[in-house]
């Protein structure tokens, strides 16, 4: 992966309930302020990472999308299947 976190990549995050990622999503967003805060006061030293911060954040409100429009699933819906078999 080029930009972002490892931690936050699609298959991580696939891999997580929707209440997990609202979780990151919000510490993201409050990383994101900070670190806009930190720029515009001149003492952000590492300027990409707002970029991958954004991608992060992007990312989790596609896998969320995803799952509302029944493209992909959430964790808990692929297990209770494995179970009824």
């Amino acid at each position: 992966m080029s930009v972002g976190t490892a931690e936050y990549s699609i298959k991580n995050l696939n891999e997580k309930t929707n209440a997990e990622i609202e979780d990151f999503l919000k510490k993201s967003k409050e990383e994101l302020f900070n670190l806009r805060f930190q720029h515009a006061t001149g003492q952000l030293e590492n300027t990409a990472r707002i970029k991958a911060v954004k991608r992060d954040i992007a990312r989790m409100y596609t896998v969320l999308r995803e799952r509302e429009l029944g493209i992909s699933q959430a964790p808990e819906a692929t297990e209770s299947k494995a179970e009824e078999k």
